[in-house]
Formats: C-alpha cells, sequence, structure tokens
C-alpha cells in the first residue's frame, strides 16, 4: 500500500486558484498522510470566532499574508499531531523565503527534511477566471483575487527558484483536466 512508505513530506506550491486544496487532498490520500491546508485552518479559525480566528481575519480579508510568527506558530503546533507523524502534504505553507527557512527548522527539530516540493503552474488569467467562478466568499472577489496574486507573485513565487536550486522542485502543468493534474503529480513524485 502506498501509506506504508516511511515517510513522505511534500509543499504544494501554485498560485492561488491553482487547484492546490484538490490536488492536495487526493495526493495526500494516495499516500497514507494528511493534507494540511493552512488556508483551510485559518478559514475555519474565522468563521468559529476563535482567537486565532479573530487575530487573522482582517489580514485575509484584504488579501494580504498572515504574518511569519503566527503561521510558523499554527504549522508547527500542526505537523506536531500524530498524524503527521509519517508524513504530510503542506497546502499553502511555505508562502515567503522566510517561511521555508522556518519550516526547514521546524522539520529540523524532529530531525526530519522535505521529499518534494509539487509547483502547480497555471496561467494568471486561468486563474482569476477559476476564482471568480468558485465565489466562496470576499476573498474570491475580482480586486481580492488580483491582489492576491500580485502578493503571490512578489512574496510566493520566488520560493520556486529555492526550491529548484534545493532539488526538490517537480514542476506540473496544473492548467490541465484534474485526473491529469493527479496523475502528472505522481509521476513526478515517484
Amino acid at each position: 500500500m502506498a501509506g506504508a512508505k516511511s515517510s513522505c513530506r511534500i509543499v504544494m506550491l501554485g498560485a492561488p486558484g491553482s487547484g492546490k486544496g484538490t490536488q492536495a487532498e487526493s495526493l495526500a490520500e494516495s499516500r497514507g498522510i494528511p493534507a494540511i491546508s493552512t488556508g483551510v485552518m485559518l478559514r475555519a479559525a474565522v468563521e468559529a470566532g476563535s482567537e486565532l480566528g479573530g487575530r487573522v481575519k482582517d489580514v485575509m480579508a484584504s488579501g494580504a499574508l498572515v504574518d511569519d510568527d503566527l503561521m510558523a506558530e499554527v504549522v508547527r503546533d500542526r505537523l506536531a499531531q500524530s498524524d503527521a507523524a509519517n508524513g504530510f502534504l503542506l497546502d499553502g505553507y511555505p508562502r515567503t523565503a522566510s517561511q521555508a527557512e522556518t519550516l526547514a527548522a521546524i522539520l529540523k527539530e524532529s530531525g526530519a527534511e522535505l521529499d518534494h516540493v509539487i509547483y502547480l503552474d497555471v496561467p494568471e488569467e486561468e486563474l482569476i477566471n477559476r476564482a471568480l467562478l468558485r465565489k466562496r466568499g470576499p476573498d474570491d472577489e475580482e480586486d481580492v483575487v488580483r491582489e492576491r496574486l500580485t502578493v503571490y507573485r512578489e512574496k510566493t513565487e520566488p520560493l520556486v527558484a529555492h526550491f529548484r536550486a534545493a532539488g526538490l522542485l517537480r514542476h506540473v502543468d496544473g492548467n490541465q483536466e484534474i485526473e491529469a493534474v493527479t496523475a502528472a503529480m505522481l509521476e513526478a513524485i515517484s
């Protein structure tokens, strides 16, 4: 069984709307590891009205990124849970070079390191169309989507080169049918 592998620690990279969430669930299930979406965790905290939700609500609504220290706290706590002991698939973190360094430090604390970074590549106009079609909430309005893409280009896209240089990057064309993307991801990490 695929889940019987010793460990598999994966990060998903891609712009908002690239299909990371959809693909993360499928890939994580096939590998027997939890899919950990920081976006889902933060949106749930906002909906629940929790202390964390109160701290991130306005930042998320503006399209900006939640600060590094808070994200590190959220990720460290989640990766310490027992279901992530044999691996995980992180979607939405890291989003900046400093967060990538923090993730490496968090993993090093437990004697681990990343195995793969999957980059889902989708053209920008397609990303905007996808976001406007899904309309989950105020962060899917066109002006917020465009702001999120600008922030992504400035802060997150440089991670592609960072992880490529580290030999971890697996480039996948995310602008195709869901099943084809899934197959390409599985091939990229095999």
